[in-house]
């Protein structure tokens, strides 16, 4: 679902260095130091306005004052084209959930989501002004942190330090460890010292002051509960709660149990991808759904407010979240909080933080690559088969910034090659890049303009030309402009082998097809890279493409039904190049019954690639294909040998 929420008047034109001497001028009235009040801002909104949206949990402007009672009032909560389909993604045994989720009435709003009206309270400034004028929004987050100092009997001091418990405070969070998480992000923020230009085309910097040393044990004396974090797997860097999904009967059919799958990875099987989701509806509706034996399970959510992160079951355990039963089974689900068509909803700057910190320890604990072939958003996993496809969902979407994601990751996209390399990895500036999308609030409607992770790819070098097709989802015609359209789109970290360039355009493999997108010089698109390629074994016209990479028939032991390896609606054609991301072994993991002992995984001795295929990966089997280096031979094969072949 989506929040489309109503526009509300935008505050008067801002002068250049408006917003940098708001928040000097803010923290000069409240006493507070400028760093600290920077610091919060930063970590609430990255500076942002968000031109007086709220965000998922309420909150408005670079301060993120919450008034969520207004922003219930100003938003309409539908689907808007995210397909809903089959999480489990296993023909063998499909699932269903309801087409429609209703969000419950919030009967008692938490004070932590009413900070708008205590700013306002405290500083004589109107609610609508607090909410709508980043000046104003600003003074009123340096008042509540003031009032927070006092409260907490801190002395109104100069030195930043001094300041972590009022900063926990300002958190809102309820738990001890994710509100001194929070403010250990801010203090972070100060002494490494920050810059950017903000959506108002601001820039606004944070000066670094690495010699400020807070005084931690603040937090101590808050009174805040220790959440129940035994059972967790999260690393101790982030606050994280344990907050099951059933594994629980709830009809007489042996398939009629939740949320997930035993199983015992990585012993059984390994676990090679991370799915990066938005939970398309609020924290408290989240909580409750993934504990409904009927619903659906995932690993982990983190909350938008403050970085929270919850548990729902074991990593070893399968969840059912990624709407095909192979990658299912290989995989990690993380949720976040928040709306893919409603960008204002805010991936805060603090939830980023802490599912960077989560996925970085996953993936180091189960050895899987930090790159956009294994760290992949729910819209880029591939359907299973051709009715499949339109069922898969499109989160989290064009507004996800995989830039910043992958740089607190550890592993930034820069350039690897020239430009002989053969490949480019997609990298658009994201504050400037804005395509047009539509469907955001009503169906072809446009989106309001806003920074995207996403390149559009045309059939020729204009930008009056066809987008081009996805025969999965329009069949022979050609893809839109819609938000939930991934069918002529690249986003950022994606690597494409290279198949032309024509004066400002680059032209990439894509679907079977030649795909341009805009890459000037003077402000690039992407950059350059060079690796292994898969291309169609020679005397062959095309190749099959598959949504799976499952083991050959003849591996089924008996009792196990052979799952069909059905290609998808596309072919590989001779003379085109696909980025490879990994070797897989055909493997299926069959778990059609509550019982874990009925569990099996059969691996047979088929081969797969994986490849970046369009937005979405997709596999083709090694005898199908060749291997060789983009350019030059002197790299490692994506085998781990040291001959393309020998995988």
């Amino acid at each position: 679902m989506c929040a489309a929420a109503a526009s509300p008047a935008h505050a008067r034109p801002r002068e250049p260095g408006a917003l940098q001497a708001a928040f000097a001028a803010a923290a000069r009235r409240y006493h507070v130091p400028e760093s600290v009040l920077l610091g919060v801002a930063y970590m609430e909104s990255r500076w942002d306005t968000h031109k007086g949206r709220p965000s998922v949990s309420g909150g408005y402007g670079p301060m993120h004052l919450t008034d969520a009672q207004t922003a219930i009032e100003q938003s309409v909560w539908k689907t808007d084209g995210d397909a809903l389909g089959d999480p489990r993604g296993d023909g063998s045994r499909p699932m269903t959930i309801p087409s429609t989720v209703r969000i419950p009435e919030l009967r008692a709003i938490p004070a932590a989501l009413q900070t708008a009206d205590q700013a306002a309270a405290l500083t004589g400034i109107g609610n609508e002004q607090i909410r709508e004028d980043p000046a104003e929004n600003i003074a009123g987050g340096a008042a509540l942190l003031a009032a927070a100092q006092r409260e907490l009997k801190q002395p109104v001091s100069d030195d930043p330090g001094q300041w972590f418990g009022a900063v926990a405070r300002y958190s809102g969070a309820d738990d001890a460890s994710t509100a001194a998480d929070f403010a250990a992000d801010v203090f972070q923020a100060i002494r490494d010292g920050e810059s950017r230009v903000t959506d108002t085309g601001e820039r606004v910097t944070l000066a670094p002051e690495p010699r400020v040393k807070p005084l931690t044990a603040q937090t101590a004396t808050m009174g805040l509960r220790a959440a129940e974090s035994s059972g967790t797997e999260c690393p101790s860097s982030v606050a994280c709660e344990w907050v099951p999904a059933p594994y629980e009967k709830y009809g007489r059919a042996r398939k009629d149990y939740g949320d997930y799958d035993v199983a015992d990875r990585p012993s059984d099987e390994t676990i090679d991808y991370i799915v990066i989701h938005d939970t398309e509806s609020t924290w408290d509706t989240t909580m409750r759904l993934v504990q409904n034996p009927k619903y659906l399970g995932w690993h982990f959510t983190v909350r938008s407010i403050d970085g929270h992160i919850a548990e729902h079951m074991h990593t070893k355990d399968v969840g059912w979240h990624a709407g095909n039963w192979y990658v299912n089974a290989k995989s990690i689900g993380v949720e976040h909080e928040g709306f893919l068509a409603d960008p204002d909803a805010w991936y805060t700057e603090e939830m980023y933080r802490a599912s960077a910190r989560l996925v970085r320890y996953l993936a180091h604990k189960y050895d899987i690559p930090l790159d956009r072939q294994h760290i992949l958003g729910h819209d880029n996993v591939p359907g299973m088969n051709t009715a499949g496809i339109k069922a898969q969902h499109t989160d989290p979407g064009p507004y996800w910034d995989w830039a910043h994601y992958f740089e607190l990751l550890g592993a930034p996209f820069r350039a690897t090659a020239d430009a002989d390399g053969g490949e480019v990895t997609i990298d658009p500036s994201y504050e400037d890049n804005e395509p047009r999308y539509t469907g955001c609030g009503e169906p072809g409607k446009p989106c309001s303009p806003h920074g995207s992770d996403a390149v559009r790819l045309y059939t020729e070098p204009r930008q009056d030309a066809p987008l081009v097709d996805d025969v999965g989802l329009h069949g022979d015609g050609p893809s839109t402009e819609g938000l939930n359209d991934v069918g002529a789109r690249a986003s950022t970290g994606q690597q494409y082998a290279v198949a032309g360039r024509d004066g400002d355009w680059t032209a990439i493999w894509y679907l079977g097809q030649k795909a341009w997108f805009y890459n000037p010089w003077d402000d690039p698109a992407a950059v350059d890279a060079q690796g292994w390629v898969a291309r169609p074994r020679p005397g062959v016209r095309s190749v099959p493409v598959y949504g799976m990479a499952y083991p050959e028939r003849s591996a089924y032991p008996r009792g196990v039904r052979a799952q069909p390896v059905t290609p998808l609606p596309y072919a590989m054609p001779a003379g085109q190049s696909y980025v490879i991301g990994g070797v897989e072994r055909g493997e299926y993991f069959s778990a059609k019954s509550f019982d874990p002992a009925r569990h099996k995984v059969v691996r047979g001795k088929q081969r797969y690639y994986e490849i970046q295929f369009g937005h979405r990966v997709a596999f083709v089997k090694v005898n199908d294909v060749t291997v060789a280096p983009s350019r030059g031979t002197d790299r490692v094969s994506p085998a781990g040998t040291s001959s393309p072949g020998a995988a």
